[in-house]
């Protein structure tokens, strides 16, 4: 019996043999970021080559320079991997996490989901937030990177404050836009990285403290009972 004949996409490639490299492409990738991000986190920006990436990922350091070009662009990727938590062009606005905050009618409700969102980020992320921030003074690229990241979380935060405002009265004087400015300090991984990786605070404290201040700092509501392990 004759197998049916391979199906092509309209680049005219077979299909499983285009899953196949793509499958292997996204493995390779991911190896190397997971490698990246451990040197990055461990050594430092500076000090982490790309022949040392290489290794950590056991591929070539041609297949690095073919995957990702600049350590600045390895970097970008893994820092975008890892506030995502996956490799999906999903927008933060768009993540399920995000979505919930924003339909929850309870102010409180949304404020409580967004700091356990900011959290989940940060779990991930906020080692790899603090090389870019430290790199950034140094280096031109990659201040360029620690902007776009303030000013997207800047962008997602002012979703937020103008959601929080239909919901409930901001305090007074207080507008959308000086809302999420507010929201980018308490919820900043300067802050997470300092209440947590250095004053050892746990995850639920954090959470509970963030949750406390932005109520208080944006909202006029009662603050709930129980605040700091939530």
């Amino acid at each position: 019996m004759s197998a049916a004949p391979p199906r092509r996409n309209d680049s005219g490639r077979t299909s499983g043999k285009e899953d196949g490299r793509t499958a292997r492409a996204r493995s390779t990738r991911a190896r190397i970021l997971a490698a990246a991000t451990e040197l990055f986190t461990t050594n430092g920006y500076t000090s982490t080559s790309i022949n040392a990436i290489a290794a950590e990922a056991g591929v070539g350091e041609q297949t690095v320079y073919y995957a990702f070009s600049t350590k600045r662009a390895i970097l970008a990727a893994a820092l975008d991997l890892a506030v995502a938590g996956d490799d999906e062009p999903v927008p933060t606005l768009e993540r399920p996490w995000a979505r919930d905050a924003i339909a929850d009618p309870d102010p409180l409700g949304q404020l409580r989901r967004q700091v356990a969102g900011a959290g989940r980020i940060y779990s991930r992320a906020a080692p790899l937030l603090d090389v870019v921030r430290s790199a950034a003074t140094a280096d031109a690229d990659l201040a360029e990177v620690w902007t776009t990241n303030v000013r997207q979380r800047l962008t997602v935060l002012r979703v937020f404050a103008e959601a929080l405002a239909r919901k409930t009265p901001l305090r007074d004087g207080l507008t959308s836009e000086l809302a999420a400015d507010v929201a980018l300090t308490i919820l900043s991984p300067e802050t997470y990285n300092l209440l947590v990786h250095s004053r050892g605070w746990s995850q639920a404290r954090w959470r509970g403290w963030a949750f406390d201040a932005l109520i208080g700092l944006l909202t006029t509501l009662p603050r709930p009972d129980q605040t700091l392990e939530i």
